[in-house]
């Protein structure tokens, strides 16, 4: 993570959620009897996060680093797989800012549907996301964009320690989570926010052993990505 990460705390999760509250929405849960997954355990506890707007968690991050740093009349820029891309292209557009979403060309047309259709200029920035990442550094350079990233970002983990906070208020007794494990975002707020206080158990794809490897290593690397993805036909009427 960058210089500040260390400021991710469960202090300044409290202080942004209110921030960010009018724009995002406290996803439901779903509860399911553990048998039901061949478990011994009463119960599992889902997140419904993909309700949430733009259809996944990536808006908390977005809308924290659009209403809690100072954006310049360029606007912001981001790359994106697709889902951080829209729910920075949704942040924007709430808050009359301008958007430049970085894309590789393997993004699923549903998603850079939503991007656009929320006003952002969409851009594919070459075959892979680190194509798109470096393409968005240049236009940051060359306009004077505030860079939104997708996980390596104080407020990006800020607003997504936001779903620790609301998994607290719904579910206090709770032990263990399973959280999913990408760039690590997600997981680094959500464990901020819980300080050492339940089981964090990280999840991530045979493919895409990122966070394995970094760990095995004892500090990032680059890690071999496969395609794992899952998307609808069209964006979802609760994204909006």
């Amino acid at each position: 993570m960058n210089a500040h990460a260390g400021a991710v705390s469960r202090g300044r999760i409290a202080e942004v959620e209110p921030v960010i509250r009018p724009h995002i929405r406290h996803t439901p849960v779903t509860r399911v009897a553990g048998a039901d997954f061949g478990l011994s355990i009463p119960e599992v506890i889902f997140k419904h996060e993909y309700m949430q707007r733009s259809g996944s968690f990536k808006a908390r991050g977005a809308f924290t680093n659009l209403l809690c740093r100072d954006v310049p009349k360029a606007g912001v820029v981001a790359a994106s797989g697709g889902n951080h891309g829209a729910a920075v292209a949704l942040a924007a557009k709430a808050t009359g800012h301008k958007a430049a979403i970085f894309v590789p060309e393997i993004t699923s047309p549903a998603k850079t549907e939503r991007i656009k259709s929320y006003g952002a200029d969409l851009v594919i920035g070459g075959p892979r996301y680190t194509d798109a990442l470096e393409a968005s550094q240049h236009y940051a350079a060359r306009t004077g964009a505030m860079p939104v990233h997708a996980f390596e970002q104080t407020e990006t983990m800020l607003g997504q320690g936001t779903v620790g906070l609301e998994i607290e208020q719904d579910m206090p007794g709770i032990d263990t989570l399973l959280v999913a494990v990408g760039g690590g975002g997600l997981i680094g707020g959500i464990a901020a926010w819980f300080e050492n206080r339940v089981k964090i158990v990280a999840v991530e794809p045979e493919g895409s052993p990122t966070l394995h490897m970094a760990l095995a290593a004892g500090k990032p690397v680059d890690a071999p990505t496969d395609g794992i993805a899952s998307d609808s036909l069209s964006p979802n009427a609760w994204a909006k």
